[in-house]
């Protein structure tokens, strides 16, 4: 039997996502965003996080999904180590449960499904009542895609780079 891994789980326009429990440093409720002028629409802008300026990624508009309205929505503040040393949070509309899976939960995606999100993910978790999630889940089955953050922050550290588009204290 494979050594559990921890992932946060979150909601994303209406789905449920997760990504690696290490790359996140924190969990804050949405505070007031600045936005800067000239950059990409996925980034939403800068906060300022207890006296460090940290860099707001719309995760939704960056993977080019649908978003849905939330009063509830959350930054994922993440680690420094997978953003190059830059600042930077995502904007997720809610954050479930951190929670644990082996490697038995998860089913690689199908190769044949041609999707620019199939680069971003490394695989989908399945969770129900043979896992013990149904009192997250109610007592039906349902499917967590889980992103592969690391691969995407780099992606989205080389596109900010190509495009020329500024973001303050992002690794340009």
């Amino acid at each position: 039997m494979s050594s559990p891994i921890d992932v946060v789980e979150f909601e994303l326009g209406g789905e449920l996502y997760a990504l690696d429990i290490n790359l996140a440093r924190e969990i804050v409720e949405m505070m007031p965003i600045t936005p800067i002028p000239r950059s990409a629409d996925y980034i939403s802008g800068i906060i300022n996080l207890r006296g460090e300026i940290t860099n707001i990624v719309n995760l939704a508009k960056l993977l080019k999904l649908p978003e849905k309205a939330s009063e509830n929505r959350n930054i994922i503040v993440l680690t420094d180590a997978y953003s190059k040393g830059s600042k930077i949070g995502i904007i997720v509309d809610s954050v479930h449960s951190v929670m644990q899976i082996s490697e038995e939960d998860v089913e690689q995606i199908n190769e044949s499904m041609a999707s620019d999100l199939n680069t971003y993910v490394k695989g989908i978790i399945k969770v129900g009542e043979k896992n013990g999630f149904s009192e997250q889940h109610g007592n039906y089955s349902s499917l967590i895609i889980w992103l592969d953050l690391a691969r995407i922050l780099e992606e989205l550290i080389i596109m900010t780079k190509y495009n020329g588009t500024s973001t303050a204290g992002m690794a340009l």
